[in-house]
């Protein structure tokens, strides 16, 4: 299978994602990026999208939910 990167460069000036990058390994030369936010003790939320999309179309629902004192889990 062919595995495409998009460098982390792309990622860094996004209009309205403030996100810090975390990365989980998934696979040897495979990781996958998720965003995690609000606090790590609290109830957790996972957003999961399909394809085509990415945690991006969460961008304004992830702020809010975190200051509710919920941690937000998005898979990117």
């Amino acid at each position: 299978m062919r595995i495409l990167r998009t460098e982390e460069q792309r990622f860094a000036q996004l209009p309205d994602f403030p996100f810090s990058p975390h990365y989980v390994d998934v696979a040897p030369n495979l990781h996958m990026h998720y965003v995690d936010e609000g606090p790590g003790d609290g109830e957790t939320v996972v957003m999961l999208h399909g394809e085509p999309s990415w945690s991006y179309l969460y961008r304004h629902m992830i702020p809010p939910v975190a200051r509710a004192g919920l941690r937000v889990l998005g898979c990117a």
